[in-house]
Formats: C-alpha cells, structure tokens, sequence
C-alpha cells in the first residue's frame, strides 16, 4: 500500500511502502504465487502438525494446492486465507506461508528495513497468531540450525477488522528458550520467506492476510 506505514508493530511512521519493487503479494491475480518483482516469485502454501492438526487449503504435503480467497483489505476482491483445527499435543501448529523464490532458497531482503501486512481473524476465530520470518539461522535449508524452526518473528493479537501490522528487522526476535543458535539478530540477505502460524492446542483458526510488502528502501 503506498504512503506511510503505521506504527502496529513498531516499525515507525518514517517506514514507506516501496511500490512495486518491495509487493511481495496482494493476491490481486488470484493465483499461489507472489509477485515476480525485485528477483521473487516463490508460492502461497499451508503446513500443519502431524499429530492431527487440519488446514485448509489442504497442506502441499497432503497433495492440496493453495488457492486465494474472495474478499481481501481495503475492498480488494482476494486475499490468502488458512483455517483448520489444531490438535492437542504438545507440539502442534496449523500455519500458511510464502516462500519468496522457487525453488527455494535464500533471498536477499537487506535493501529493505522491514516487512508490512495486512490481517485478521474471521469472528469466532482464535486470534493469537505467531507471525514468523525464516532465515538463513533458523530454517533447516539454511544448513546452520542444529535445533531448527524458532524463526524471528512476533506475536500478534488478530482482531474482526483488518489491521496493518509493520515490523522492522530489529524489531522481529526470537521465543526464548529453545532453538540452536540464538544468533543476535535476523539476517535479510539471506530470507526464506514469511509464514503465520496458530500453536494454541484445541483451537479452531480462520485467518487472513493481505498485502505482504517490504518497507523501508535504502
């Protein structure tokens, strides 16, 4: 979205949209995959647990291909959208994702100071969503984790309206306690792309995000 972008996450009114060049998705096409600008063109897909946690669209690993939803922010006509069901266990998620090249691999965000988006939950939906941002410390495809998956990222509260959530680098961490290494900080040249992830056992999640872009151009 152009203009400047709000402080909902902590990124600072001084952060502006980088138009075209920093559109990562506005599903505006209708299609799974992102927009095939500044080098990217990686694809929408969904992951869960395998413990019984469900997803829809169905998850890639189970044969489903992601598709877009009508009825995206700021009256546009798509956006992506992930519901299901998560499972009890102790460790159980439901999540939908992009990955920002494809095949994929690490990609190079460092002329950019953060990343925007646009969310919600549908009503009745749980709300707590963890946004996360893989890279090259924290995926398995990066060959450094040896305890793998406790991406950057942040936590968000999802309300019934759409809401325009901003981060900088900076501002993304950690969860404390696990995951190997705990590097000091993320690195965005070298990124996999973003996901947002439901961990709440029992939970029933419709969630829905819009307008994915990085901000901040050097």
């Amino acid at each position: 979205m152009p203009g400047k972008t709000p402080a909902i996450g902590g990124a600072g009114e001084e952060l502006a949209s980088c138009g075209a060049d920093g559109l990562i998705d506005d599903g505006e096409d209708g299609n799974n995959q992102t927009k095939p600008a500044g080098g990217r063109g990686g694809y929408w897909y969904t992951f869960a647990d395998q413990v019984g946690t469900t997803v829809v669209p169905e998850a890639g690993a189970k044969g489903g291909t992601f598709a877009m939803s009508p009825g995206g922010a700021n009256d546009s006509k798509y956006a992506a959208n992930v519901k299901g069901h998560v499972a009890h266990g102790q460790i159980v998620f439901g999540a939908m994702g992009l990955n920002f090249v494809d095949p994929k691999s690490a990609y190079d965000a460092s002329k950019y100071k953060g990343v925007a988006f646009w969310a919600k939950k549908a009503p009745g939906s749980y709300g707590q969503v963890r946004f996360k941002v893989p890279d090259v410390s924290t995926d398995a495809d990066g060959g450094v984790c040896t305890e793998c998956f406790n991406d950057f990222g942040a936590n968000l509260s999802l309300t019934d309206l759409w809401q325009h959530y901003a981060f900088t680098w900076r501002k993304l961490r950690q969860l404390p306690d696990w995951g190997s290494p705990k590097p000091h900080a993320i690195k965005p040249n070298k990124l996999f792309g973003m996901q947002w992830q439901v961990n709440k056992a029992g939970a029933d999640f419709d969630i829905w995000v819009d307008d994915v872009e990085f901000i901040g151009c050097e």
